[in-house]
């Protein structure tokens, strides 16, 4: 399969009667965004745009997805939620670039997250540099949570493909063709990547062509496949490390893989894999990841993660697992090594396999200079302080900061 992304600069974006795309302007309809939005769970919504330098901030970060869309009614896109449950990745596929759907509001187990549109961490999150149109929503009474968060994530994704379709009869600025893994053996290695999803039940799940992923075994998937948002995060815990929708249809290690395919290696494909929570099934998804990555000839993996200290068990038992068949394994980590980052930098180390790479340290602290509005609530729940006001946090909170799929601005330098 080869995918074809066609990518239009949203350059200028602003609320109008219409719903349009033009020069790189996107305007955008309440009236019409509401009512792809309307559900019964929801009692309202409001919508904002907040852009890069603004002084603001959204707090209570649920998830953000990317707009696309593969032709009229979404086509393919987001298969499951948007377009019918079949097997995605190829043809061509339209994608806004430069902007993002946001959900913020309060939802049971989700932590606190934060995006600041200027100021020290801003530059810490991918949102910080996009235009976001913020969903904020006011639950129906009588609604249970559960349905709540099926609403804005249905809702969320009919939106953004509803959003790309106003670029449908726009000229692209630029054209992406995407190749697929390469299942022939050449005399480069075959490097893969496995990628962790946590799926730790309600509100802490991450869904595959439109269903829990929780009680599945590794997948071998086409990365086109996340492209065309067949992976959808319902997970809305450790923000710094948390990897939204947004993050799977952008995948940076797929996408370095893909750069380097046919130069210095040869991408063999993305495995992906649940999380689970107790230590029996861990070995097992290790294990079993482990050999569908050596049915399709991986010679090294990139392993990623998602969520705290339960997830580098994952981690350790999956790079033991590939050391043991031959596979090298390099895993991508945040530490959690207190605020001087003296501590144990991860929970759970590997013990055969050594390679790792630091994404940052998830203690570290900030210092977050006041905004003048903030979208999401009015209160910065951690604090219990008002949103907008000026206050120090640790790394943690800042929404994808410290992203175990290889996107950041963390960097290092000697001591």
């Amino acid at each position: 399969m080869a995918l074809t992304r066609l990518i239009h600069h949203v350059r200028r974006v602003g609320l109008g009667q219409r719903t349009t795309f033009t020069d790189g302007e996107l305007t955008v309809s309440t009236d019409e965004a509401q009512g792809i939005l309307a559900d019964a769970a929801l009692a309202g919504v409001r919508l904002s745009w907040l852009s890069p330098g603004e002084s603001a901030r959204i707090v209570k970060v649920l998830d953000a997805v990317e707009p696309r869309t593969k032709g009229p009614g979404g086509g393919g896109i987001f298969p499951g939620f948007v377009g019918p449950a079949r097997p995605q990745g190829d043809g061509e596929t339209h994608v806004l670039r430069g902007t993002a759907v946001v959900t913020a509001g309060f939802l049971p187990r989700a932590q606190e997250a934060l995006v600041d549109l200027s100021g020290p961490a801003a530059a810490l999150s991918p949102l910080g540099a996009t235009h976001n149109l913020v969903i904020e929503f006011t639950p129906a009474p009588d609604a249970s949570w559960e349905k709540v968060d099926a609403a804005l994530r249905t809702g969320s994704l009919r939106l953004a493909a509803w959003l790309a379709e106003a670029a449908l009869d726009a000229e692209p600025d630029e054209i992406e063709e995407l190749p697929s893994p390469s299942p022939v053996r050449r005399d480069r290695p075959r490097v893969g990547a496995i990628t962790n999803l946590q799926t730790q039940g309600l509100f802490k799940d991450v869904f595959l062509y439109g269903r829990s992923f929780g009680s599945s075994l590794p997948t071998l998937l086409d990365p086109g496949e996340l492209d065309d948002g067949a992976v959808v995060s319902g997970q809305f815990g450790h923000p710094a490390l948390k990897n939204p929708t947004f993050m799977h249809q952008n995948h940076p290690v797929v996408n370095e893989l893909r750069r380097r395919h046919g130069r210095d290696l040869d991408f063999a494909g993305l495995v992906i894999c649940p999380e689970p929570v107790n230590q029996a099934d861990k070995e097992l998804v290790s294990a079993f990841a482990a050999r569908v990555c050596a049915a399709a000839g991986f010679d090294a993996a990139l392993v990623t993660k998602e969520g705290g200290g339960n997830a580098d068990a994952d981690m350790a038992l999956k790079m033991d697992a590939l050391a043991e068949l031959g596979i090298e394994a390099v895993g991508l980590y945040a530490e959690m090594a207190g605020t001087d980052g003296t501590g144990p930098s991860i929970v759970v180390a590997p013990e055969k396999a050594t390679a790792m790479v630091s994404t940052g340290n998830y203690d570290h602290r900030l210092q977050l200079p006041a905004v003048d509005k903030a979208l999401g609530g009015d209160e910065f729940a951690l604090l219990h302080i008002p949103a907008t006001e000026a206050f120090e946090v640790p790394t943690a909170v800042v929404y994808c900061a410290l992203s175990p799929l290889g996107w950041g601005r963390v960097t290092a330098r000697a001591g």
